[in-house]
């Protein structure tokens, strides 16, 4: 097993990801190299089908084995190249070390099984424990998440619960055993805005305490502004730009960074109407193979945009972009 010496938690170097279409290989996540320090939260973001839930999918070994492959790239957790690791190497480390809220908690609880079952079925994996401390643990977990009357939460259903109140039973789930990196992909998605603000709040309040690190995948700049202290832009399964969130809103750098940042709504500034991105992001079929993957839909677009492919460079202390407008004036 090839281990790697690293003061990071995670560190993904070259990743390429993607499906297999009609019996040809498409990338997904094209050689995305990414380090994941402890006790920071980091936001991914970009529009649907960018690739960000294949990047987090690719970390927990989750992607659909049939039709799927990690084709390159190493994923280093605690120095431990886990692309290596045997499924029952994985099951050991999903949940104890590394966990995962998914976008949707309705499909990702079970319908048939209690939250109570559900809950403790993450202690039996990981944990030797008497079934009596389980329980106490487990109540007490509900308790942390904002669940006021927990010993009734634990005998009822999914289907009982909020949408709120679920997402707060996943969260329970993923932080059970205390682990070092958190995964959350799209948690507020399904949410209404309250509700959403409560569920980041108590992201933020749960990481400030355990120190875990959190990989924020969402395509809410508004999101990232209130809770990430580092932000990765991707676009068309690339990393197009790598920033601080000071650097990415006062001063981003790359065409689609720009054009996401004027698309937010703002609370100071009177539109009429908010701006949009012209085009849509091309299908894993339809990828540019060659030169800039934003080239259809950048206005500040070049003629050697079409034939170069820009890679990231920094432009400032902790602040990279790939984008060919800032490789004459590299620092």
């Amino acid at each position: 097993m090839t281990n790697h010496s690293s003061n990071h938690l995670l560190e993904i170097k070259n990743l390429e990801a993607g499906f297999m279409i009609d019996g040809a290989y498409y990338n997904a996540v094209n050689r995305v190299s990414l380090l994941v320090k402890s006790n920071t939260i980091i936001g991914v973001v970009g529009e649907s089908g960018c690739g960000k839930s294949v990047l987090s999918l690719s970390i927990m070994k989750l992607l659909p084995k049939d039709r799927s492959k990690i084709k390159n790239g190493d994923i280093f957790f605690e120095g431990k190249n886990i692309g290596e690791f045997s499924e029952a190497e994985m099951n050991t480390l999903r949940g104890k070390e590394i966990s995962m809220i998914f976008q949707e908690p309705m499909t990702s609880l079970n319908p048939v099984f209690t939250i109570g079952y559900q809950l403790k079925e993450v202690f039996m994996n990981h944990e030797k424990s008497s079934k009596r401390n389980i329980e106490t643990r487990c109540i007490q977990l509900l308790k942390k998440v904002g669940i006021g009357r927990a010993e009734e939460v634990m005998k009822e259903y999914p289907y009982q619960l909020s949408g709120g109140m679920r997402q707060r039973v996943m969260i329970a789930i993923a932080i059970a055993c205390q682990p070092k990196l958190l995964i959350a992909d799209e948690p507020t998605t399904a949410l209404d805005v309250t509700v959403q603000a409560q569920i980041l709040q108590l992201l933020k309040d749960l990481q400030a305490k355990s120190k875990m690190s959190i990989l924020f995948i969402t395509h809410d700049l508004g999101v990232v502004a209130e809770m990430c202290d580092e932000v990765v832009v991707m676009y068309g399964g690339q990393i197009v730009e790598r920033a601080t969130v000071d650097q990415l809103f006062y001063n981003p750098k790359h065409p689609y960074t720009i054009l996401l940042l004027d698309a937010m709504p703002s609370l100071t500034k009177e539109v009429e109407v908010l701006s949009s991105i012209k085009g849509i992001v091309p299908s894993l079929q339809n990828m540019p193979q060659q030169g800039c993957r934003f080239v259809s839909r950048c206005p500040n677009a070049l003629e050697k945009c079409k034939t170069s492919t820009p890679s990231l460079r920094n432009v400032e202390q902790g602040h990279e972009v790939a984008c060919l407008l800032y490789e004459s004036n590299v620092r």
